[in-house]
């Protein structure tokens, strides 16, 4: 059986719904889900689940080894982004070379990049009266939001959407969609 690590920075919603598809079946788990805030609402529902948690700081993530040795040890085969908002560093970029996965709340390359997440990302998206959004499910490189695109789903945004409107929207494509991409990814490996 495969084992899914999630990185999550806010409310774990999307690490939730990961948990409970993969334990419909027998491919995969989610092993364990970390957070770099320690009052992440994520964590919270890892304990919840039963699932083991880990909360890092800033020092164990970029100036160690800490959290790579943590995934090596654990024997995770894929690493799953949502809601999480640091930069991935690169050594374990390399070790998981195209086995991380990340989820944005936009149609990439628009609305991409440091600091464009969540609400931000609606808001702009209404502001600028788009005519649809969606959601991309990429690689993850280096760079906030650049590594190449695996999958992405759209939605209309009405000219009466407001931003809390319209991430409802994607929220019903995060939760169709990612669990499934995922999937699709892990069985691969």
């Amino acid at each position: 059986m495969k084992k899914i690590a999630v990185l999550a920075s806010g409310s774990g919603s999307n690490a939730e719904n990961l948990v409970k598809y993969f334990r419909k079946g027998d491919l995969a788990r989610v092993s364990v889900i970390l957070s770099n805030k320690k009052d992440a609402f994520a964590l919270e529902r890892a304990h919840r689940l039963g699932v083991p948690s880990l909360y890092f700081g800033r020092d164990d993530f970029y100036n160690s080894s800490k959290i790579l040795e943590t995934l090596k040890e654990q024997e995770i085969d894929c690493i799953v982004l949502a809601g999480f908002l640091w930069l991935v560093p690169d050594d374990i970029i390399e070790y998981f070379s195209e086995r991380i996965v990340n989820i944005h709340p936009a149609l990439l390359p628009k609305y991409g990049g440091k600091g464009m997440f969540g609400m931000k990302v609606h808001a702009a998206v209404v502001e600028n009266g788009e005519h649809e959004t969606g959601i991309t499910i990429h690689y993850v490189n280096s760079n906030y939001d650049e590594g190449s695109i695996i999958f992405q789903a759209k939605t209309e945004v009405l000219p009466t959407d407001s931003p809390e409107m319209v991430a409802e929207k994607i929220h019903a494509l995060e939760y169709e969609h990612f669990p499934r991409i995922v999937e699709k990814i892990v069985a691969s490996l």
